[in-house]
């Protein structure tokens, strides 16, 4: 029987199991058939949920950096970004400097932090936070994956954190969320903290606009519970904040990607970051290309592959990095609703000869996991 070399790089399978844990059962249920094979483990992300967690596995040396932030609730908590050792960086984070700081808006500001959402009142302050412990902590270069949001504030909370000052008529700092967005009436970025060294590069695959049909309120609102009754003030507040912030420092609210995380792509555009494709990002950062080299069979996967998978997500970002390579590829996800026929394999766990149920797949998935990989491996001749 010969020898194969498997690389497996799924992105999370949002809700029920993250990367890592979804690359590690994958490689079980392989193992378990083909005890031979070489196996590498590559979990990805496309800069949402997940995204520090897939960094923290595939860099060595790298270190999880407690921060205290204010979440989308107003609640104060203890999270983390992730330090990339750099040239100076060593085991001593207290005394290292230098490096590249990885933070996830997902973990500080995500919506997955509001039991129940707060449509109005929701903000990314704590993202911003956690930007600025970075900075001060003197790194030379930023990450920052904006996936997940909860707020729809155009980024005022993290350009809030990073020295912007944000007022009323009468001078006084406005509420945080878009409720407040309204109220400004004057804008402050003479304290903006300036960028690291490196830049700061932004890991979306969102391309939407700040404002309009395709904009944060009409497009991603409702999720966060901006219902028809709330979208049109919602979306007036938003563009007057849109066109002071335009008017200050010339960014423009119809950029790709202005509209990422609810407008913290717009905050950050505003400082000077630089949007960038999430997954490619990711993959390019993780050495995804360097590890599928040589490979014979690449497996990757999500939670649900639908007619957006093709739109520059995590699987079929790792597809096509895998064809390039000359290596065949399998897809693993929870459901599948669109045909994947770029891939050379598919299963679900959903299938009626796997898990057979969205209920029993999301019940145990790491057993179906292994078990769809099993099934893949003992495929080969």
């Amino acid at each position: 029987m010969p020898v194969l070399r498997v690389v497996i790089a799924p992105d999370s399978f949002k809700g029920t199991a993250d990367a890592g844990s979804v690359a590690r059962s994958l490689a079980e249920g392989w193992r378990a058939e083909r005890p031979q094979d070489d196996v590498t483990c590559l979990p990805m992300a496309d800069g949402g949920e997940g995204t520090l967690d897939a960094f923290e596995e595939a860099w060595p040396g790298s270190i999880r950096m407690p921060v205290t932030v204010t979440g989308p609730d107003d609640h104060v908590f203890e999270a983390s970004w992730l330090l990339l050792p750099g040239p100076e960086t060593d085991a001593d984070a207290d005394a290292a400097t230098g490096g590249t700081a990885v933070v996830e808006l997902a973990s500080t500001s995500g919506i997955t932090l509001l039991h129940p959402l707060r449509p109005l009142e929701a903000h990314s302050l704590g993202f911003g936070q956690a930007v600025r412990a970075a900075l001060a902590h003197g790194v030379d270069r930023l990450l920052l994956a904006i996936g997940g949001s909860a707020s729809t504030d155009g980024g005022a909370g993290v350009l809030t954190a990073l020295g912007a000052r944000f007022l009323d008529a009468e001078g006084r700092t406005v509420p945080f969320g878009n409720i407040g967005l309204g109220d400004i009436e004057r804008v402050e970025f003479d304290a903006l903290v300036e960028l690291p060294p490196g830049g700061a590069v932004v890991m979306s695959d969102v391309v939407n606009p700040l404002l309009g049909r395709h904009g944060a309120v009409t497009v991603y609102g409702p999720q966060k519970g901006l219902g028809e009754g709330l979208q049109r003030d919602a979306e007036r507040r938003l563009a007057r904040f849109a066109q002071l912030v335009e008017d200050d420092r010339g960014t423009d609210p119809a950029a790709p990607g202005a509209g990422a995380a609810g407008g913290v792509g717009f905050g950050l555009l505003s400082w000077g970051a630089e949007l960038v494709p999430g997954s490619a990002a990711v993959a390019g950062a993780l050495g995804l290309a360097d590890v599928v080299s040589g490979a014979d069979l690449v497996i990757t996967g999500e939670g649900r592959y639908d007619h957006q998978s093709e739109s520059g997500k995590t699987a079929s970002h790792v597809r096509d990095a895998a064809a390039a390579a000359g290596a065949r590829t399998a897809l693993v996800a929870g459901a599948i609703e669109a045909e994947p026929r770029a891939f050379d394999e598919w299963l679900a766990l959903t299938d009626v000869d796997v898990a057979g149920s969205r209920e029993a797949a999301a019940a145990d998935p790491h057993r179906w996991l292994a078990e769809a990989a099993r099934r893949l491996a003992a495929a080969r001749p």
